[in-house]
């Protein structure tokens, strides 16, 4: 299964419901990540330009986008950000073919 970090920026509106009932957001997020073939590997809250981050293990890619919406479909999403996470052997098979490659930049 592929590996992608989700990072979001929760709404006005969501931070305010989460101060008046705070509920873990693994618990909260681990039944539709599981209907869509997947699995929370961990969450933090964090600083910066992003509240949360997760990272979720999940079967492709459109199973990734389907639940990307249905979050943000939701309201509780202000900002997201998905990235894949590519294992570091497929990263190494990517530069093999890129170094075989045919491409040459523009001459300037």
């Amino acid at each position: 299964m592929a590996h992608y970090l989700y990072q979001v920026a929760y709404s006005q509106e969501s931070w305010a419901t989460q101060l008046q009932t705070p509920r873990n957001v693994t618990e909260r997020i681990a039944g539709p990540v599981a209907e869509l073939g997947g699995n929370v590997v961990g969450a933090w809250y964090a600083f910066g330009e992003y509240d949360l981050i997760i990272i979720l293990e999940m079967p492709d890619n459109v199973s990734m986008a389907a639940l990307a919406l249905a979050f943000a479909a939701g309201g509780a999403v202000g900002t997201a950000k998905t990235t894949v996470l590519m294992p570091l052997e497929d990263g190494l098979a990517a530069m093999g073919k890129a170094a075989g490659s045919s491409y040459r930049p523009p001459a300037s």
